[in-house]
């Protein structure tokens, strides 16, 4: 296969690899073998239909522990609010690749609507920020998905790991202010100042506990949950010389088949939807990679392995030039 083969390294102590990410070569490979992938291309249809009802549970439960003491607000943010933010979180990973509609400002402007009940802006950041990870996977100071050396070196055993993922979802958000820093652009400050007003009128119309079982949704799927496995098992180094790993599981029926990470990544303008026949289509290029089964053993795998940490990571120099996707 063509796992990329990286270097260990004592340079902050990720795995730098010399070479070019594997995606690009792997996609080219398999549409010269196998050219009936391209007819996967393109949006999916159903998506905006489940985007849309899961917006509509989402707030229906914000509506209903608007009453609630607040550790039954936690309770439900935990068991249910969690799972339908996060997917909704994915639903707007799949629009920044325009999977959901033919035209990109029609993409654009539904993930901003339906990063509403997230309860903070993101649909517009992430996808700047996601569309970089894509071209510049593994680059310093390009690719914010990798965690800093300041995080590294914070993750030194077991204990540091598990607070680490409790509070993981802040190291997303904060993380591009320190590696890749930008200006707010207009569509960016858009979205934050729709958002200001949703959660003005769920503030006025629902009260606060409404308001906060948004958010607390959104963080505590970020945390130490099952879904939440998803930020590690995609890219952390499970084996070394391979730095993009696919999960298998039954929660891939929760989140838009993002397990279906190689796949993703080899062909980012296939929805979650059709993932899987990608997989069928090419199976040699899939089944000798080491993949996860589930994410709440990779969880618990990256806290209990001394090997494992922020430093888990294929890192690369920064290119000036990206590649077409």
């Amino acid at each position: 296969m063509n796992a990329n083969r990286a270097k260990d390294s004592s340079h902050a102590g990720f795995a730098w690899s010399t070479e070019r990410e594997p995606h690009a070569q792997r996609r080219r490979e398999m549409l010269h073998k196998y050219p009936e992938v391209k007819a996967l291309y393109g949006p999916c249809p159903r998506t905006k239909y489940v985007c849309i009802l899961i917006v509509a549970a989402q707030l229906t439960a914000a509506y209903l522990v608007r009453g609630e003491p607040w550790w039954a607000v936690v309770l439900t943010a935990y068991a249910l609010g969690g799972v339908l933010n996060q997917a909704l979180l994915l639903a707007i990973h799949e629009l920044s690749h325009n999977l959901a509609f033919r035209k990109p400002w029609q993409n654009r402007i539904f993930a901003v609507l339906i990063n509403l009940p997230v309860g903070v802006p993101v649909a517009e950041t992430f996808r700047y920020y996601h569309l970089l990870h894509h071209v510049h996977q593994g680059e310093a100071g390009t690719d914010t998905d990798l965690p800093t050396e300041r995080e590294g070196r914070a993750l030194s055993g077991p204990l540091s790991k598990l607070l680490w993922l409790l509070v993981q979802g802040f190291a997303y958000a904060l993380r591009p202010l320190f590696v890749h820093p930008k200006r707010p652009s207009a569509a960016e400050l858009l979205n934050l100042a729709l958002q200001l007003v949703f959660d003005a009128l769920v503030l006025y119309f629902w009260g606060p506990r409404a308001l906060a079982y948004l958010p607390i949704s959104s963080l505590i799927v970020m945390g130490l949950h099952p879904v939440a496995g998803h930020y590690v098992s995609e890219h952390y180094v499970f084996r070394k010389g391979q730095e993009t790993y696919s999960y298998y599981g039954p929660l891939n029926r929760l989140t838009f088949n993002v397990g279906y990470h190689n796949e993703h990544h080899d062909f980012p303008y296939i929805p979650g939807s059709r993932l899987a026949s990608v997989r069928a289509i090419a199976p040699e290029y899939y089944d000798d990679l080491y993949h996860h089964r589930s994410w709440t053993n990779t969880l618990w795998q990256f806290v209990m392995r001394p090997e494992l940490g922020a430093f888990s990571r294929v890192k690369r120099a920064r290119r000036e030039r990206a590649d077409e996707l």
